[in-house]
């Protein structure tokens, strides 16, 4: 930038004049740099709501959905039976009675040193023979075939104490079934083995209406019986000859929140933007001045905005949302009002979900219509700034080195005039001694 030679001939402060030039100079970058962060205000406004409407399109999503609000709860009377409930239940009700649980085959061989051979046939209830051969008589060996080969069967070797003539330990091979249920039993062959079955294959059983001429059995290779009741899986835990009544009904809570973080979804996407919205006015050394928010007549906004809203409020089928407790108010708040969503649903549920559904579709597609990740209007809107704040950034740095260059050329202009002024100070004063001598030569 060169030497600084603030008076050193004409008495100025070079440095201070250079500076106070270049704050003039650098006024339309500091213009570049105020709008880069206006921008990226806008930008950060953009993603805040941008992020709330996709998160309202899934929700409501998931509310446009034809069970989204046929949420139902079961019970039992009896803790030796437990029920949950899943989609597609209905409400309803029925008493069962259970008279087995199911089990699985476990089959026990006699006190043995070794396996009498070194095969073993496993034969299921299809009639499927599995042939296993171990690779010796070792007990060990016979366990580690049985259980690689994947026939169902599983077997274990128990301890049993020791062989009266030789002490050597004895161990009895257990075979149980994988499974629980009839289907799963199996027989043992080719082996002299003596065997003892401990617990047979057995499935559940309950009986529906028993003591009714309706009375039905009912049974299940599981202790759960999932075809009883629509949607509803019923699970046996000990027999009992008392009735365990069941019971499903509508769980109108579950439904009625469904209802309600919809509308609170919508609610705090307009509140989002009523908030960036508000227009200010300041006063400052009596100069009043109005100072609009970010989404201020920003019409890609208000459209996302007004979409939503019809949305959400245009009839359906010529019924108004307000029939199942959705209103729009005067402020453009949407309300939920819980007593009047509960009566419609317990009322007409089929019109409630159908509604529901409707509603939750259509601002489903609006917010997507705003926020979609690729096409979305906010987010073509949010490029399109991101795209502008990268060019004024690039603006910005070409102003670094125009301003980094004037300055090296205004410090060199005043550099030259401070030598300049220096030689002609000089000059000036030989002449002037000049001209003193020649005036005191003449008067002599």
């Amino acid at each position: 930038m060169g030497l600084a030679l603030d008076g050193l001939a004409s008495g100025l402060d070079t440095t201070a004049l250079i500076n106070s030039l270049m704050q003039l100079e650098a006024i339309p970058q500091s213009l570049l740099k105020t709008k880069v962060a206006g921008t990226q205000s806008v930008i950060t406004a953009l993603q805040s709501l941008n992020s709330k409407i996709a998160a309202l399109g899934t929700l409501a999503t998931t509310a446009s959905k034809p069970d989204a609000l046929a949420v139902f709860s079961a019970t039992s009377t009896s803790d030796k039976v437990s029920v949950t409930v899943a989609k597609g239940a209905t409400a309803g009700n029925i008493d069962v009675v259970v008279d087995k649980l199911a089990q699985p085959q476990t089959t026990v061989s006699a006190a043995l040193t070794a396996w009498p051979e070194n095969t073993l046939t496993l034969t299921n209830t299809d009639g499927v023979d599995t042939v296993i051969t171990a690779a010796s008589t070792s007990l060990d060996d016979m366990v580690k075939a049985v259980n690689a080969a994947n026939a169902g069967v599983t077997a274990t070797k128990v301890a049993s104490g020791k062989d009266a003539v030789t002490g050597e330990p004895q161990y009895r091979l257990q075979f149980s079934a994988s499974e629980t249920g009839a289907a799963n039993a199996f027989t043992l062959s080719g082996t002299s083995a003596a065997m003892s079955t401990i617990s047979s294959a057995q499935d559940a059983e309950v009986t529906l209406w028993k003591g009714t001429p309706a009375e039905q059995v009912v049974t299940s290779s599981t202790n759960t019986f999932t075809d009883i009741l629509s949607g509803v899986s019923i699970t046996a835990k000990a027999a009992s000859s008392d009735a365990a009544s069941i019971s499903v009904t509508r769980d109108a809570g579950a439904a009625t929140k469904t209802a309600r973080d919809f509308v609170g979804s919508l609610n705090e996407v307009f509140a989002l933007i009523s908030t960036k919205s508000v227009v200010t006015t300041t006063t400052t050394n009596g100069v009043t001045s109005v100072n609009g928010g970010v989404f201020t007549g920003d019409s890609t906004v208000r459209s996302a905005k007004q979409s939503l809203l019809s949305a959400a409020s245009a009839p359906v089928n010529g019924l108004s949302p307000s029939e199942i407790g959705i209103s729009i108010t005067k402020t453009g708040v949407i309300e939920f009002d819980a007593d009047v969503f509960a009566k419609a649903l317990s009322d007409d549920p089929t019109k409630v979900e159908s509604m529901m559904q409707a509603l939750a579709t259509r601002v489903a597609e609006a917010a997507t219509q705003a926020s979609d990740k690729y096409d979305g209007t906010l987010t073509s809107k949010i490029t399109g700034q991101e795209s502008l704040t990268k060019n004024l950034s690039g603006q910005i740095e070409e102003w670094d080195t125009r301003l980094e260059n004037r300055r090296a050329t205004l410090s060199r202009i005043y550099s030259a005039m401070e030598v300049r002024l220096s030689a002609l100070n000089a000059q000036s004063s030989y002449l002037t001694s000049q001209l003193a001598s020649l005036s005191t030569g003449t008067m002599k």
